[in-house]
């Protein structure tokens, strides 16, 4: 049997996310290590099963994957202490790299989803981008534009500029995409989908979907990596 996601992950979630302080977290630490550990126990597995289509993966655990719960908010004017989610970031690297990867996100309330791409890459890396999808527009748009990407993810997502990125010209026929500060395909997901027996086969499908994506961004930036 495959691992699952259980109602009582979903519920100390969607508890967090209403009663968002220390206090309350510290009377719920047990909740939260049992679920967090479930968590980590389907990631492992996941990484396991993704060795079939994703070599990146090899090597790397669930454990090592996974954002930390505490938030930083020396710096944001949210002063909430926890994140109400579970977050792993599976790529090469690790979950603090610059490179596309595959983003499974957790949470109550409906809220959980799975993604990928690349989010937000750092300015050599975005140009770098930009560049692969001005060269090669059609196979970029055979991806991102297909039907079956489309009914998954709805396109792709991401915050755009909203005047032409330097260098470009406005009538550039790929002026859409280069406007993007990241480009990722994201899939929303229900309660009912996440606690589903065969979620993990729901995850493994929306991944591999997602990986003809990560393989055309990750081109121009492994040249970067040669240089």
């Amino acid at each position: 049997m495959p691992t699952t996601i259980s109602q009582s992950s979903l519920t100390f979630l969607a508890e967090l996310a209403e009663h968002n302080t220390r206090e309350w977290f510290s009377e719920n630490k047990k909740r939260y290590e049992t679920a967090r550990k479930e968590y980590i126990n389907f990631l492992n597995e996941l990484l396991l099963e993704m060795q079939t289509f994703e070599p990146v993966v090899h090597g790397q655990q669930g454990r090592d994957l996974v954002f930390r719960i505490y938030r930083d908010v020396r710096f944001s004017n949210d002063k909430r202490p926890y994140k109400d989610h579970f977050g792993a970031y599976i790529a090469e690297g690790g979950r603090k790299s610059v490179y596309p990867g595959y983003y499974l996100h957790l949470a109550g309330n409906n809220s959980s989803f799975v993604a990928g791409g690349l989010w937000y890459p750092p300015a050599e890396q975005l140009k770098a981008v930009r560049q692969e999808i001005d060269y090669n527009l059609d196979a970029f748009k055979e991806i991102v534009e297909s039907e079956d990407f489309n009914q998954r993810f709805g396109g792709i997502s991401g915050e755009k500029l909203k005047t032409t990125p330097k260098g470009y010209d406005k009538e550039n026929p790929a002026i859409e995409y280069l406007r993007f500060k990241g480009w990722n395909g994201i899939m929303p997901l229900t309660d009912e989908t996440v606690l589903r027996k065969d979620f993990m086969a729901v995850v493994l499908d929306a991944f591999q979907a997602l990986k003809p994506l990560n393989d055309f961004l990750m081109a121009p930036l492994q040249d970067l990596g040669e240089d």
